[in-house]
């Protein structure tokens, strides 16, 4: 009996050492196409078919779940979630809290966008409403390069930010070049990219809290390897067509 009774505790402990690592992804399912919310409620997006390839590839049990974006890296450092997958672009002052994997997606320049017809001089812009989404890096560079001679409003979500210019209430809107390229591609012509792109950041990447080296090294490996043979230069293609042709990372 007491053989058996260890011969049930060694198969108790193998089959728990073989259970996955449950990781919980939050994302903000408003930033399309990167994330969104689909007919149905749930994450959709690039970013949610990353992750879910990520984790296979990682032997990770994942699950995504939505939270504002103003609020995103102080749940995850209170342990709310355990990952980030939200567009959320690698920078020096976010690295002082929280840590990175690899980039997924490369570094991308952040465009303006006006309504058709608009013509702005961006070297020497004043008295015109510059939309951002709070909490970004366009936020920043907006206030720095703009704000002494313009007002710089900030939204919640991108989507209010166009609501805004589209209804006339703001001039131009300033945010990551592979969101609006949509935005205006399924505008129907009523908004145009305008202006000089701008390069800040440094590529998106997973945010992780800095003591979870283990789940970052498992992220990274998998990063390497999509890189490696292609299959991450598809997905962001699959999702961003202006990318097209590839490749993005030309092998990693």
């Amino acid at each position: 009996m007491k053989t058996l009774i260890i011969a049930a505790a060694a198969l108790a402990m193998l089959a728990t050492g073989a259970q996955a690592q449950t990781v919980r992804i939050a994302t903000e399912g408003a930033y399309a196409p990167w994330n969104f919310l689909d007919d149905s409620g749930k994450p959709a997006g690039f970013e949610i078919d990353l992750g879910n390839e990520l984790c296979a590839r990682a032997a990770l049990d994942c699950t995504f779940q939505t939270n504002e974006w103003d609020s995103i890296i102080p749940n995850l450092i209170a342990g709310n979630y355990d990952a980030i997958m939200a567009g959320m672009s690698i920078t020096d002052e976010r690295k002082q809290s929280i840590d990175f994997s690899d980039n997924y997606f490369p570094p991308d320049p952040s465009k303006y966008i006006v309504r058709a017809g608009t013509t702005l001089d961006f070297g020497a812009l004043s008295g015109k409403s510059v939309g951002v989404q709070g909490a970004t890096i366009q936020a920043a560079y907006a206030e720095a390069t703009f704000g002494a001679t313009n007002t710089i409003k900030a939204f919640g979500t991108a989507d209010q930010a166009l609501a805004d210019l589209n209804a006339g209430n703001v001039d131009v809107i300033l945010a990551d070049g592979s969101y609006l390229s949509e935005i205006v591609a399924g505008s129907s012509g009523s908004l145009e990219l305008t202006g000089p792109d701008v390069m800040i950041g440094g590529g998106v990447g997973v945010g992780l809290r800095k003591a979870d080296d283990d789940l970052e090294g498992k992220l990274n490996a998998a990063i390497g390897e999509m890189k490696k043979d292609g299959s991450l230069d598809a997905l962001i293609i699959k999702w961003f067509p202006d990318k097209a042709p590839g490749p993005i990372f030309a092998g990693g």
